[in-house]
């Protein structure tokens, strides 16, 4: 999906959102569900991204899970299709 807002993270080096996830992945995490349900309008997508930015429970789950994907699959992917 060339040109979409979650692209250019996509497109990063896998060290670089790595890092990423390691440093601000919570918020990161959030934000791209967010972009992700402008591309899909998936619903569960877009409040999954909502409780991921903005509560503290969530943020903390989202950054784990964020950055397990990211080792494993390079990609974030749990309730972000």
């Amino acid at each position: 999906m060339r040109g979409t807002y979650t692209h250019y993270y996509d497109e990063l080096p896998r060290i670089a959102r790595i890092l990423i996830q390691i440093f601000a992945g919570g918020i990161v995490g959030g934000i791209y569900r967010i972009a992700r349900y402008f591309e899909t309008r998936n619903t569960t997508t877009l409040l999954v991204g909502i409780l991921a930015t903005f509560t503290g429970l969530g943020n903390v789950i989202a950054w784990i899970v964020d950055l397990v994907t990211t080792l494993t699959q390079n990609d974030i992917t749990v309730c972000a299709d």
